[in-house]
């Protein structure tokens, strides 16, 4: 597969002759790859088009903007991606990017932002308010300067009231931070018995058992490095990393840590019986099968996926196949939520590697892939998956029906969805953050309104977040009169040196990993931060509650005899004759998990008739009418 991909990529790296884009000065050049971009070059046409569409047949409020105020922010953070993945161009995974995750780490009511980094570090930034961050990365003690971290999770392990952190690297260590209370954290990793060294990915905290305490679940990818080091301190990719799943002797298995209380973990994985086959990304947790115990779908990013129901606390059985007989196979990042509004939590999968397959052209986006790829190579037949995005529609009594397609979820090179009620009219919509970068073509992230229930509308051209305010970014700097670096050029295929002897930095697509959806400047309409792969991030703030008149609600939760945070309970708000219904699991975009209150859009109801909870030590408390516009506090009666 690995030279399956990389020719088709150099195919477009090669296209025509290289174009000068910008001279930063008389030595420094910039050409842009792909010099033909099919993907920039359909934009215009594409914004004109939704904008027809939006006219004509959506049945949406879509008359607001999001605008990229990272310059107003003062955030200076930038991602930097690994070289072996930039210049090198080795078809492993590091081009899976870093998470982007938010709590408010230091109990000011505001929520801070904390990016997650492969070179140079990670940074934490802390909202004063007004859109404006600080970076308190060094204060707060949460860098890891030199090591290639993925994954952010931030929860309460101890329910002290103030969020933990836990960070996922690649062979450097996973780290547990514990929070003072006042945004200061200090490294427990080793007393607490979480120092796993692997290809470790996304992870998540829940409470499996229902004892209070928050568990951990850690995914590992599986072996795609060597033992040799690059010049960022990164294990370079084996040269046939794409094909891991052909290898089972490659897989390191997903990790589920039980919480002992003051601070210990223990590995209870094969206890409980856990041991999906497959390179697992990402995983999230709802309780399908309302038992009232959390339940696990693994993700698998070349074959089948897993989904694994909790038996009381005790162990898990897989029933994947009761419930999920197909599902994507490129599978990169999930989400649970009520779509439709029936109180039932249904399933989105996003699928990135199935798009690597053929290149499609912008006009067949919206459509399935189709896939050149040999039975061998796949582990079965084509008919054995869905090769995209999915859409589990939860029709209760363990019934999914997959309805992608019928609902127009398919997108392009996604990485991983976020959910939120970005008009606040009632609807979850959905944000991916999405595109492939150097030496691909541009590809767009994608945002969908939710119509009532009954389809998505593409809006991210007419709600500004596409184009992208600038649609290529530096992507790495080569000195094309050192013979090594011509030569390693060379081997790729690359023509960056070609009739050049200076110093030139490449430039390319612009592309998003992981993003969050929150109020970041407390205006009461949700606003999406992205962290970009190898590029500076967005932060995308909406104006809708500048354009009209807006009903909202936030819920934190206090639990008591539940963990603090209230993972795993579900919130019901009714409104206006309308029951609208989450589940609390903190996802939000690949690899991340953020602490954040539940957000309910209210659609034209001003008053809200009633809160319930369903907390996961089962018990359940109803609070009556609420008023808008405001965020309570619910505590779980003791």
């Amino acid at each position: 597969m690995e030279k399956r991909l990389l020719t088709s990529g150099l195919k477009i790296l090669t296209l025509g002759s290289l174009l000068l884009s910008s001279r930063a000065d008389n030595s420094i050049y910039r050409p842009r790859y792909p010099d033909e971009d099919m993907g920039k070059d359909s934009l215009p046409a594409r914004k004109q088009a939704q904008f027809e569409a939006a006219k004509h047949s959506y049945h949406v409020f879509y008359g607001f903007q999001f605008s990229d105020r990272l310059k107003e922010s003062g955030i200076t953070f930038k991602h930097r991606a690994v070289d072996d993945v930039t210049k090198h161009m080795r078809m492993g995974h590091y081009d899976h990017g870093s998470a982007v995750a938010v709590a408010d780490v230091d109990g000011d009511g505001l929520y801070d932002i904390y990016f997650a980094n492969q070179v140079g570090g990670n940074e934490l930034w802390k909202n004063l308010g007004g859109g404006r961050f600080k970076n308190i990365t060094q204060e707060a003690g949460v860098g890891l300067p030199g090591r290639v971290s993925i994954g952010a999770a931030f929860a309460d392990i101890d329910n002290d009231g103030a969020p933990d952190l836990f960070v996922t690297t690649v062979r450097g260590g996973n780290v547990l931070f514990k929070n003072d209370g006042h945004g200061h954290f200090k490294d427990i990793t080793q007393e607490a018995g979480l120092g796993l060294v692997a290809h470790s990915s996304g992870a998540f905290f829940f409470d499996y058992n229902n004892d209070g305490l928050l568990d951990l679940l850690v995914c590992n990818v599986g072996k795609y490095t060597s033992a040799e080091k690059g010049p960022d301190g990164e294990y370079i990719g084996i040269p046939n990393a794409f094909e891991g799943h052909l290898h089972p002797d490659r897989y390191e298995y997903p990790v589920l840590y039980k919480n002992l209380g003051n601070d210990h973990f223990k590995d209870v994985t094969a206890e409980v019986g856990l041991k999906p086959h497959g390179w697992c990304g990402d995983a999230s947790f709802a309780d399908l099968n309302n038992d009232g115990w959390p339940d696990i779908f693994f993700l698998n990013m070349q074959g089948h996926s897993h989904y694994y129901e909790n038996q009381g606390g005790k162990t898990f059985i897989e029933k994947t196949d009761q419930h999920f007989r197909k599902t994507p196979w490129g599978a990169m990042g999930l989400k649970f939520f009520d779509y439709d509004n029936d109180g039932r939590m249904d399933l989105f999968i996003v699928d990135m590697h199935s798009d690597m397959s053929q290149e499609p052209g912008p006009e067949n986006e919206k459509m399935k892939s189709q896939i050149a790829w040999s039975d061998s190579y796949i582990q079965g037949t084509k008919s054995d998956f869905i090769w995209g995005n999915a859409l589990y529609h939860n029709r209760g009594d363990g019934k999914f029906e997959e309805v992608s397609d019928k609902l127009g979820v398919e997108t392009y090179w996604p990485w991983g969805p976020s959910v939120g009620d970005v008009n606040a009219d009632g609807w979850d919509d959905i944000f991916i953050a999405s595109g492939m970068s150097y030496p691909y073509r541009y590809g767009i992230n994608s945002l969908l309104l939710n119509d009532h229930g009954t389809k998505f509308d593409d809006a991210e051209f007419v709600t500004g977040i596409e184009p992208r305010k600038s649609l290529y970014t530096p992507w790495f700097k080569i000195d094309c009169s050192d013979p090594a670096e011509r030569n390693a050029q060379e081997k790729l295929d690359s023509k960056v040196c070609v009739g050049r002897n200076d110093k030139t930095i490449i430039m390319a697509p612009r592309s998003s990993r992981s993003s969050v959806i929150f109020d970041l400047d407390n205006d009461g309409d949700l606003d999406i931060v992205t962290n970009d792969f190898n590029s500076e991030p967005q932060i995308l703030v909406s104006d809708l509650a500048q354009r009209k008149h807006i009903h909202w609600l936030k819920i934190a939760l206090q639990g008591t005899a539940s963990n603090r945070e209230g993972l795993g309970a579900t919130v019901r708000v009714s409104a206006g004759g309308q029951t609208y219904t989450k589940y609390n699991d903190g996802k939000s975009g690949y690899l991340a998990q953020s602490d954040l209150p539940l957000y309910f859009g209210l659609g034209d109801s001003p008053k809200v008739d009633s809160v319930e909870v369903l907390w996961p030590s089962g018990k359940k408390q109803v609070v009556d009418a609420v008023g808008e516009n405001r965020t309570i506090v619910v505590t779980e009666p003791r």
